[in-house]
């Protein structure tokens, strides 16, 4: 079960992080309001129509696709950091997330030192030779606040029958909060064919395929477990990010990625230990 669910997790950091490496490229053409509004819209029509789910009926099933899309919507505040952030800082940033998910669930000096890691690496992005402007730090970590809520909340919905269903109405939830915001920028623009053509490869690599998995994965190992092979997300990205857009990291920048990236596996390992020590 785990194996299963840890390559599951696997391919959707793979796939995201490509998504939003070209989903960058379309900055210049839609704008990165204009393109999260494109990626969102094809995403919901593409889980729709493949899902076909029925409107919720009851309250409860309507709180959750609205708390499920309202963070989906707020990860993607990692486009607006985008802007100003090469692709593996912002994610080292939004990742920031999930690790304070694992520390909240465990105590420990490993947790404390976790912390400190963390810490260091967002003062090494916005401090001396990082070179990071507060805007698109605040955007970032918004991101990885609202990627921890998407972790806890795709749990509760990976326990439902009507999984896929309550997926495909929180990303047009999602959407919907967003289109306003992406109109405005970008108007017409968002109708060009080859804009259009761009904005469906990313809805595909960084929102159907990802959602899907992560979900899949979240019904087999526990969120904790998920934020820590999302460690490996800042990698990818600055991979990402060299190959599709050329973006090259300074040394301090990847000894921020490095710590960041530390942090989490010790946040979570410090989690296991402290569950085994509770089940002896």
């Amino acid at each position: 079960m785990v194996g299963r669910g840890a390559l599951l997790v696997l391919g959707s950091v793979v796939s995201v992080q490509v998504g939003q490496a070209i989903g960058k490229h379309l900055f210049a053409d839609a704008g990165a309001l204009g393109t999260v509004a494109l990626r969102l819209g094809i995403a919901a029509i593409v889980l729709l129509g493949w899902h076909r789910p029925a409107l919720p009926s009851t309250r409860k099933e309507f709180a959750l696709v609205a708390a499920f899309g309202a963070a989906i919507a707020g990860m993607n505040l990692i486009y607006p950091a985008l802007t100003t952030l090469p692709l593996g800082m912002a994610t080292t940033l939004q990742l920031l997330g999930p690790i304070l998910l694992a520390l909240l669930t465990s105590r420990g000096l490993a947790e404390v030192g976790a912390a400190g890691f963390a810490g260091f690496g967002v003062w090494l992005f916005h401090g001396p030779g990082g070179g990071a402007p507060f805007a698109g730090i605040a955007f970032a970590l918004a991101s990885g606040a609202s990627m921890a809520a998407y972790l806890l909340l795709s749990r509760t919905a990976g326990r439902r029958s009507e999984t896929a269903s309550t997926l495909s109405l929180a990303v047009a939830f999602a959407a919907i909060l967003w289109l306003p915001a992406g109109i405005a920028q970008s108007g017409a623009a968002l109708l060009a064919p080859e804009v259009l053509l761009v904005g469906a490869l990313v809805a595909v690599l960084s929102a159907v395929v990802p959602y899907s998995l992560d979900l899949a994965a979240l019904r087999r190992i526990p969120p904790r477990t998920v934020g820590v092979l999302e460690s490996l997300e800042p990698a990818v990205g600055a991979i990402a990010g060299l190959v599709v857009l050329s973006e090259v990291l300074s040394a301090p920048q990847w000894v921020a990625i490095t710590c960041v990236c530390t942090a989490g596996v010790v946040a979570v390992t410090g989690s296991r230990e402290a569950r085994s020590r509770s089940a002896a």
